[in-house]
């Protein structure tokens, strides 16, 4: 992966209404009266379109924020978002990333985009994935990718690539994500934010994951801060909390008199070797986790060999499924223009579909081998990805499937098995950064339905370390 020789850094914070305020912060402020929430949603409509000059990350714009009157309900009143495109939104069409047909505007909002607006935020409008948040990077075959606020020659991520990058870039405090295989997790490490995948079930049910054999999906925010990840979660429970799960709450900082034991795992099960930067910031936040009095311990998890290539295949299943369901999302769909990603995945199904059955039955299996990784750990601490941010079309899905599929799995070593098993995960930033400036993820995981404790080490490393901040790397 080449370094540009001229790296651009893009960020839109200033002396305005939102000021470099966190969404709980800015929310706090609309309610003691220090801004309106019609001059913060003018502001951050006024950064979002100077931000989306370089980074090319709004897909549709609403016709005009539905703005609550100040002093409103829900902790995150007033506070600008955006959701991203495989979600629907009243009024605005639903694109998923594809060139493939040509969206109709929604006719009702999806169910998690009603769960988003309880807790108060004004959606602005929607932001760009890849085709059905199938790549690690937002990319496209013939059009402009998403860029990374911190370097434009790399990539943001995916599939949340371009709220990442709005949020990052301090164009709004948070935006919706949503996670098939690590698509919070992924966008969150290569543009330095908070990203938590949840239990499979905490949040209100995806129309999509409903609908398959294994649910690998679940919706979310990214944000800038470990305690506007809290806020969201604690009220996106007060709209829906599934009784399955044990209740979550408002996580309000770290639990200093708990000590943990943390499993530490270097490389990934799937058998692919961290890069040398990712697995020393790995390794520098596990000594900052001994240091607050926690042990860390190396643990090795027992994954079938064959757990990769399962999950290749289900990702296929999935393209194939998007192919063989599309017209419902547009009359004049067209699978022959879906990218070369989604047709690469198509046709590797097809051609391997008579091995679906033990495909599935293993991964649904691969939750023995991480709970028996899991015994006598609170938390486990790894890599969110094998290799730092690759630079813009190293992912791209205009290269040919074989090195494409080849280069993604090595990339993406570390995420997909969380879920597979719906087991929390968050990527935080660590201390670190590439020779090139970008930041680089660590992740946390833990057993199902203990988002507290995710939080309240996320909350540990946030307070006694320092990430880097996009605002000190430089402007646009």
């Amino acid at each position: 992966m080449a370094s540009p020789t001229r790296p651009t850094t893009v960020h839109v914070f200033g002396d305005d209404a939102l000021g470099e305020r966190d969404a709980v912060g800015v929310a706090e402020a609309i309610r003691r009266g220090e801004v309106s929430a019609a001059d913060v949603a003018r502001a951050a409509a006024e950064r979002i379109r100077a931000a989306d000059e370089h980074l090319n990350a709004v897909r549709v714009w609403t016709d005009g924020p539905a703005l609550a009157p100040d002093g409103a309900g829900g902790v995150f009143a007033g506070v600008p978002s955006l959701v991203k495109d495989n979600t629907d939104y009243l009024g605005l069409p639903t694109g998923h990333g594809s060139a493939a047909f040509t969206p109709r505007p929604a006719k009702r909002h999806a169910a998690f985009t009603r769960q988003l607006l309880s807790t108060g935020v004004t959606v602005l409008g929607k932001t760009r994935l890849p085709e059905f948040g199938f790549n690690a990077t937002t990319e496209y075959e013939r059009a402009a990718p998403v860029r990374n606020p911190w370097n434009t020659a790399f990539s943001a991520g995916g599939s949340t690539g371009g709220s990442a990058a709005l949020v990052a870039a301090g164009a709004v405090p948070l935006a919706h994500a949503n996670d098939g295989g690590g698509s919070i997790r992924i966008p969150a490490a290569c543009c330095g934010l908070v990203g938590l995948k949840p239990t499979r079930g905490r949040v209100v049910p995806n129309a999509l994951g409903r609908r398959l054999p294994i649910d690998i999906v679940t919706d979310g925010v990214v944000s800038r801060t470990v305690r506007d990840t809290a806020a969201f979660f604690a009220a996106a429970e007060a709209y829906w909390r599934n009784p399955r799960l044990p209740p979550l709450g408002r996580v309000a900082g770290p639990d200093e008199r708990r000590r943990l034991r943390v499993g530490l795992l270097l490389d990934s099960p799937a058998g692919v070797t961290t890069d040398a930067a990712t697995r020393a910031a790995v390794a520098d936040t596990a000594a900052t986790l001994e240091k607050l009095g926690h042990t860390v311990e190396p643990v090795t998890i027992a994954l079938d060999e064959r757990f990769a290539g399962d999950f290749l295949l289900y990702w296929g299943l999935l393209a194939y499924l998007a192919g063989a369901t599309g017209r419902t999302l547009g009359r004049d769909f067209d699978r022959r223009r879906m990218d070369g990603l989604s047709r690469g995945l198509r046709a590797h199904y097809l051609r391997h579909v008579a091995s679906t059955p033990g495909a599935l039955r293993r991964l649904r299996r691969s939750r023995f081998a991480l709970a028996a990784a899991f015994r006598g750990l609170d938390v486990m601490l790894s890599p969110v990805l094998a290799t730092t941010t690759p630079v813009l079309g190293h992912l791209s899905p205009a290269v040919p499937y074989g090195t494409l599929m080849e280069r993604t799995l090595r990339y993406v070593a570390f995420t997909p098995l969380n879920n597979v098993v719906g087991t929390p995960a968050i990527s935080v930033p660590a201390q670190a950064t590439t020779d090139d400036g970008l930041p680089i993820g660590v992740m946390v995981s833990a057993r199902p339905g203990d988002e507290r404790t995710l939080l309240e080490v996320a909350f540990a490393l946030e307070a006694e370390q320092t990430w880097p901040r996009v605002q000190q790397a430089g402007a646009c």
